[in-house]
């Protein structure tokens, strides 16, 4: 929710600034409950989906619409795909409700001005949008309402966690929670304060693993993203981690969390301090996180999303114990080949010899980490796998590090036919060839990166 540049701590800013006068059959994944039931590679011939709808830096009065297939490449699918009949939208997040239809919940002003409504809009499609209506959060004294996030538990519940401030003090702000009376999400229960977290704190997003609710909410003092748990939706939560304790820096807002294809979880924040939005992934349930990145294409423009993820049909599809031969979708004349114990992409054509077209015929098998993977046997029968990010050829050591070095997940390649081929343990890296190499390489979200990591299946060359 805060403005760049932020240089000043947001509440000096907000304080000075207010004394101014105003001038496809789905398998949908809720946020909230996310459990394994879509943490794993996606059958042949389906694709995962992510799905966000941020506002704009540079304009709060409209939202885009992007999607990516790997929660890392975000590829624009509508422009301005929803712009409210009054008011702004900030902060949109965005669910696929049991009716099939896609909702947003946002905020309705800008920053400076008071806020005691949130806005909700609805699609069949992610594209087209329709305004439904805005709610007044009944907060007594209420000066703000920021930032509504969806969350739907177990027990089928839809609710929205939503930021408020009262007149009081109207930069102070605690999460609240309002639960759903009817299926159509047009009426709401009163909204009851999220016990533990305690005021000061905004943006809070919360999944459930298990029997535990596991919250991350922005504290406004110290400009961390922090973590609590409890065992009961409301509260009362257990701060649990404070300052750096991820190692993602101070000035981060907007935590949005999904589960990936592997399990993992990732978060995206907006470092509005940077102008950069960024993600991060944890496989040891948010004990350890990876060092932040900052997230490809839509960086410094895209502000504060939510993340729906879905299964859809319409995927690749690799058969799998089967030979085959792999051309660079942007140089049909090379292929996949072994040289030594490393991964190459010379020419290879009819001329050449046995013994080069042996080296460039692979055995396509069920991943070795997952079997909705895929994993790749040469001729020796040592698999593909990557080490220091280099694609090479080693025996299976039977480890859970090998299995996972060596597990590939099936994305759209760029070409008909193609296919990419996603690290399963680095989530957004990619076999790349580079300088006829190939590696393991960190998705930038280039047309260019796209062809150099697409590659057609063919008829074995051996």
């Amino acid at each position: 929710m805060t403005p760049r540049p932020a240089a000043p701590s947001r509440r000096t800013l907000l304080r000075t600034l207010a004394a101014l006068p105003a001038s496809a059959a789905l398998l949908g994944e809720a946020p909230g409950l996310l459990g394994g039931a879509l943490a794993a590679a996606p059958p042949n011939g389906s694709a995962t989906r992510y799905t966000i709808v941020p506002f704009r830096n540079s304009d709060d009065g409209t939202v885009d619409v992007f999607q990516s297939d790997d929660a890392t490449d975000f590829r624009l699918l509508r422009s301005s795909a929803y712009t409210p009949p009054a008011g702004r939208i900030r902060d949109a997040s965005v669910i696929r409700h049991t009716d099939g239809r896609y909702y947003a919940a946002y905020t309705t002003r800008t920053w400076q001005d008071p806020s005691t409504t949130i806005g909700f809009a609805r699609s069949p499609d992610r594209v087209n949008w329709t305004f439904l209506y805005d709610h007044t959060v009944p907060v007594p004294g209420l000066s703000r309402a920021w930032a509504p996030e969806w969350f739907v538990d177990s027990d089928g519940g839809v609710h929205v966690i939503v930021s408020c401030s009262t007149t009081n003090d109207e930069w102070i702000f605690t999460p609240y929670l309002m639960r759903a009376t009817d299926s159509a999400l047009t009426a709401w229960s009163t909204p009851v304060p999220l016990t533990g977290i305690g005021a000061n704190h905004i943006d809070t997003f919360i999944v459930r693993i298990g029997s535990t609710y596991h919250a991350f909410p922005k504290n406004e003092t110290t400009k961390y993203i922090e973590y609590a748990t409890a065992t009961n939706l409301t509260g009362p939560y257990t701060i649990r981690r404070t300052g750096d304790w991820a190692g993602w820096g101070s000035y981060r807002e907007g935590p949005a969390l999904v589960q990936l294809d592997n399990g993992a979880w990732r978060i995206f924040f907006d470092g509005y301090g940077d102008g950069t939005y960024y993600y991060s992934d944890s496989r040891d349930t948010f004990t350890t996180w990876t060092p932040p990145a900052a997230l490809p294409g839509i960086s410094g423009t895209a502000r504060h999303f939510s993340v729906v993820k879905e299964t859809v049909t319409g995927g690749p599809s690799l058969a799998r114990n089967t030979t085959r031969s792999f051309r660079s979708a942007n140089y049909p004349t090379r292929h996949w080949q072994r040289q030594s114990s490393l991964l190459n992409l010379p020419v290879v054509d009819g001329s050449s010899g046995s013994a080069e077209k042996q080296a460039a015929t692979f055995t396509v098998v069920p991943g070795l980490a997952d079997a909705g993977g895929c994993s790749f046997r040469d001729m020796t029968g040592a698999y593909l796998r990557h080490w220091d990010f280099r694609a090479r050829f080693d025996a299976n050591d039977g480890t859970r590090t090998f299995a996972e070095d060596a597990t590939f997940l099936l994305r759209a390649g760029t070409a008909s036919g193609s296919v990419r081929f996603e690290s399963y343990n680095h989530p957004g890296r990619y076999l790349r060839h580079y300088a006829y190499q190939l590696r393991v390489e960190r998705s930038d979200g280039t047309d260019l990166f796209r062809q150099d990591s697409s590659f057609v299946p063919v008829t074995a060359w051996a």
